[in-house]
């Protein structure tokens, strides 16, 4: 017989009883609280055309390369799990046999995040009471595959199901956004709003850089073979986003190096990187500049500037070239923000109605280098655990390098990051339980009063990443 598929309502909270019993209490006091998702990539049209989702195999397998990433380190070739080859090769299209394949080895996530995750969701969204495994994966498929057609699992019903009240996605700046304007249309607008992702246009080592800043003058009427016209489009496309809903740019660069360049040298520059000249020295030193560029776009109309670095994207060479980005084979790198992000905070650091949220997946830059650069600047806040660190211990972590110098005031709560829809408020829900967990060892100890836990436990879950993001 199959194992039970069981959710402790204690799980991940401290094992001592007087602490558990003080998370559990913070707990019940925010467990309700509204979900605000301000970072995320699931994809737009989910919700503008509310179309039902596809089958269990398409929709919590193959996008997610969190699962793609484990069962290809144990030697599952990506075409038995479904992706598409990009030269149009054999890959398996029976997505029974997918969802078969993945529950034989569902026992490797066994400690992960995708676990607690994929647990949470075959629990609450879909009622399933056995653990998934070879007897039990026809099961699944089918109870999952009839659900998914029925009114009550399209997007829009899971969306208010969740409770979520707003969710940003990420779109780069030569989408139409014409799934946005449909949502603005349907009285959707304040839910579901978008974010500004320039990296196409800003990184000169982007694919087909040059062809998209021609792209980019098309869409705007601006000559982007100039920088003046080139800065000039990027103004005229967050202006669009802006009229889009979003209250914030998102920026994956390499690194997080800022430079301050003049206007001559900014000009020359752009015309050494406009065709595909540059050096890789003159591509970091474009997207250095361009960051500052962004903060001071940032000034004028009020996007929150959030930065991404520190990803190694597609490690794997042969895998990117078979199958494309996004299959799990980006890598973490050490990061510096010190020196690197010192030009963008000596000109606009200092602006308190200004903020830059920084991201790292470079731990130990923590508590040496970003708790106190946010503890200092008031324009700088902390983005939470991010990506690899997504999980129980990364968030431990997390709390506890960066409160004793940045307290919890200088961060902005969670985000989920995520193109899984369904895993939001799995994802959610652990950040709180180990948000609540942290706070009853801090008033076990006698170092907060239990009062002052409940009003940061609300402020970590709801209202700081509100006024991070400007969604008040």
């Amino acid at each position: 017989m199959a194992a039970k598929l069981v959710l402790h309502e204690d799980r991940l909270f401290p094992s001592s009883p007087i602490e558990r019993g003080i998370a559990r209490e913070l707990y019940q006091s925010i467990n309700s609280l509204p979900i605000v998702s301000p970072h995320g990539h699931t994809d737009p049209s989910w919700f503008a055309l509310n179309a039902p989702f596809p089958d269990p195999a398409s929709l919590l397998i193959v996008p997610d390369h969190y699962v793609l990433r484990m069962l290809y380190s144990q030697g599952i070739p990506l075409e038995d799990l479904g992706v598409a080859r990009l030269d149009g090769g054999p890959s398996e299209t029976d997505m029974r046999k997918v969802w078969q394949r993945f529950a034989e080895h569902y026992y490797l996530f066994a400690g992960t995040p995708s676990r607690m995750w994929l647990d949470w969701v075959f629990h609450e969204v879909f009622g399933l009471r056995d653990a998934l495994c070879r007897e039990t994966a026809d099961t699944y498929f089918d109870t999952i595959g009839t659900a998914l057609k029925t009114d009550a699992f399209r997007p829009r019903a899971l969306f208010d199901r969740f409770g979520i009240e707003i969710i940003a996605t990420t779109e780069d700046p030569l989408d139409p956004l014409l799934h946005h304007a449909r949502l603005i249309g349907d009285g959707w607008g304040k839910k579901v709003v978008t974010t500004f992702r320039p990296d196409n246009v800003l990184n000169p080592e982007a694919p087909e850089f040059a062809r998209n800043l021609d792209r980019l003058g098309v869409i705007t009427g601006c000559d982007t073979a100039s920088y003046s016209g080139y800065l000039q489009a990027l103004e005229n496309r967050r202006a669009f986003f802006k009229a889009h809903g979003a209250t914030a740019s998102d920026h994956g660069h390499p690194s997080a190096v800022t430079f301050d360049l003049s206007r001559r040298e900014a000009e020359d520059l752009f015309m050494r990187v406009r065709d595909g000249g540059a050096s890789n020295g003159d591509a970091e030193l474009f997207r250095g500049h361009m960051l500052m560029e962004m903060a001071r776009m940032s000034q004028e109309d009020g996007l929150v500037l959030q930065i991404h670095p520190g990803a190694f994207r597609s490690h794997n060479t042969s895998l990117w070239a078979t199958f494309g980005p996004d299959k799990g084979g980006d890598i973490p790198m050490p990061t510096d923000y010190v020196t690197a992000l010192r030009p963008l905070l000596n000109k606009y650091g200092n602006n308190p109605d200004f903020t830059i949220i920084v991201f790292t997946l470079d731990e130990t830059s923590y508590a040496r280098e970003l708790a106190p650069l946010a503890g200092h600047y008031p324009a700088l806040k902390l983005g939470p655990a991010w990506w690899f660190h997504d999980s129980p211990e990364g968030m431990r972590r997390f709390r506890e390098q960066t409160t004793e110098t940045a307290g919890f005031y200088n961060t902005v709560g969670f985000n989920d990051d995520t193109r899984a829809f369904l895993s939001i408020p799995a994802r959610h829900d652990v950040a709180r339980r180990m948000d609540c967990g942290f706070l009853a060892r801090m008033v076990a100890e006698h170092r907060i009063r239990l009062d002052e836990a409940h009003q940061i436990a609300e402020d970590l879950t709801y209202n700081l990443v509100r006024k991070a993001y400007r969604f008040a």
